[in-house]
């Protein structure tokens, strides 16, 4: 590696030394940088983050009459009432419907 990165230089050298050499009616090859990104784009609008309506859960592991769902968000899932683990799981979220579960990153329980 180091002995490719000395024949690198040593060819760019040289050739810098033979394009100084070159005489004045002859065009030489220049490199000028220009700025990131040219010309500039301005940024779009991030869109809103969507509300998702959320309850917390009653102290005993039950979620309030106006949110059912039930949301455990270890595990991405979302339970709804009258599944087969419904009752016995202990929500970390209360939904009221389920798009708002899904918008919130929550997928739906297969039993």
């Amino acid at each position: 590696m180091l002995g490719l990165g000395l024949a690198g230089a040593a060819a760019y050298a040289v050739w810098r030394a033979w394009n100084a050499q070159k005489p004045a009616g002859q065009p030489r090859v220049e490199w000028t940088s220009s700025p990131f990104p040219y010309p500039p784009v301005p940024r779009a609008e991030d869109p809103a983050p969507e509300v998702v309506s959320t309850a917390e859960p009653n102290g005993d592991g039950t979620c309030p009459a106006s949110h059912p769902i039930k949301g455990k968000l270890a595990s991405g899932i979302y339970h709804v009432p009258g599944g087969a683990n419904y009752e016995r799981t202990k929500p970390d979220r209360c939904y009221a419907d389920e798009a708002a579960a899904r918008a919130d990153g929550l997928r739906r329980s297969k039993a």
